[in-house]
């Protein structure tokens, strides 16, 4: 796990109403990421998007969209982000939404767990 220096960033590009199964496929990844011991996750939900089909995914109260955008960002060593990568490669075989995965190098200069963190839960 890196903890400074440089680092990997894996980007997955999907939308809210895409599945594993009955899983919603940002909380699988999120997950498998975990159990693969990677570094850190997380999921962001978007407001506006459109991908291969330039169909638009809007949260406005009017759009009738139900597929919101979402980017889940994953950060770790470049050899670890790659072994997930190919690991996550079947599942996305085995679907049948579409989606974007890119990857960039990222400088880490600060990465901390909380440190009063179990002071905090026990008031």
């Amino acid at each position: 796990m890196v903890t400074e220096g440089k680092a990997q960033v894996l980007r997955i590009y999907i939308g809210s109403s895409d599945k594993l199964k009955h899983t919603p496929m940002y909380e699988a990844i999120v997950m498998e990421a975990k159990r693969f011991g990677i570094a850190r996750a997380s999921v962001f939900r978007g407001i506006l998007s459109y991908g291969a089909h330039s169909q638009l995914h809007s949260a406005k109260i009017w759009a009738l969209s139900t597929d919101l955008p979402l980017i889940i960002e994953i950060v770790d060593e470049k050899e670890k982000i790659l072994a997930f990568i190919d690991h996550l490669s079947e599942w996305f075989e085995a679907t049948d939404f579409g989606g974007m995965i890119t990857t960039y190098e990222v400088e880490i200069i600060k990465y901390q767990g909380h440190k009063n963190r179990q002071t905090e839960q026990s008031k």
